[in-house]
């Protein structure tokens, strides 16, 4: 079955824009503090909405190839361990990383958090890219 990873491919190019304009020293100084932070924000929010998407085609794909028995119920962990042993993921560690990052989003309120958020952004987008080539390759 083909998974329509139209929207996984919008989550990581809107994710993608947002990174590059916040990594840009030139373009971030020209920038008030206050639409810095914006910046910064949305960076956070696309991870959030990219990390979502990811880890559920990630469920859809072992659904589909394992049969939803094998999937249905998963703790994150194990959904990690699984797509690590069908070549989905690269290291189940590093992805409980950005469940943890996700799920600190909620107290994006608290700046230090926020950069630490930001900074798992900035790691996650690259892994998000490789999954992306391997569900498109799955679907071959």
């Amino acid at each position: 079955m083909i998974l329509d990873l139209s929207s996984l491919e919008k989550a990581i190019s809107s994710f993608n824009s947002a990174l590059n304009v916040a990594l840009s020293k030139q373009q971030m100084e020209q920038m008030s503090e206050a639409a810095q932070k914006a910046v910064k924000a949305g960076v956070i929010q696309n991870f959030e909405f990219t990390y979502e998407l990811s880890w559920k085609f990630m469920k859809r794909r072992l659904e589909i190839d394992l049969g939803s028995v094998y999937v249905d119920g998963l703790s994150r962990k194990e959904l990690f361990r699984l797509a690590v042993e069908n070549h989905l993921i690269a290291d189940v560690d590093t992805w409980l990383d950005y469940h943890d990052c996700r799920n600190e989003t909620s107290h994006t309120y608290d700046e230090k958090t926020a950069e630490e958020v930001f900074a798992g952004a900035v790691k996650f987008v690259k892994d998000a890219e490789i999954l992306l080539a391997k569900l498109k390759a799955k679907n071959a």
